[in-house]
């Protein structure tokens, strides 16, 4: 009386089921960056811009791209390819000023040559102004234009402190 093996798939066929299931999933990453992304557009107030952190080092000091949302009190950062529905940075309204406005330079490589960079900082506990950017937002011209209202603007019945 011999034992004998279980019969069991050859190895190409358990490969093909593990190249399908890599397959399936890649494509539901796609799909639910796609459907993101829609969701933010659709919903309104979102616009296409860079982002960095000034000073800081990696991938917040670095420029990315991403969408910002208006709202009422925040500007919520988005990146393009991410998956996370809440956004990466908040940009409070409340004291937000605009401390410097360039054209892209030598070390904004990644940068469209058709966008306007703002550097821009919140103003201290004391009212003053801000020595250094905290922050530099990249955006093209009718974005820049909205986000400058959006800045000096303030909804209907809010009073903020100065």
């Amino acid at each position: 009386m011999g034992v004998e093996p279980l019969q069991g798939t050859s190895w190409l066929e358990s490969l093909w089921w593990v190249v399908l299931a890599l397959l399936v999933a890649v494509l539901l990453v796609l799909v639910a960056g796609v459907m993101r992304r829609f969701v933010l557009l659709r919903s309104g107030g979102a616009v296409e811009c860079y982002l960095r952190a000034r000073g800081a080092k990696g991938r917040r000091g670095s420029w990315r791209i991403g969408f910002g949302r208006y709202g009422s009190e925040h500007l919520g950062w988005f990146p393009i390819l991410s998956l996370r529905p809440r956004p990466t940075a908040r940009l409070s309204r409340r004291g937000l000023v605009v401390v410097g406005r360039r054209s892209p330079g030598a070390g904004d490589a990644h940068l469209p040559a058709d966008v306007t960079v703002l550097e821009i900082g919140w103003l201290a506990e004391d009212g003053s102004e801000p020595r250094e950017a905290t922050y530099e937002v990249a955006m093209g011209e009718s974005v820049l234009t909205g986000f400058l209202s959006w800045i000096e603007s303030m909804p209907p019945g809010t009073r903020w402190e100065a």
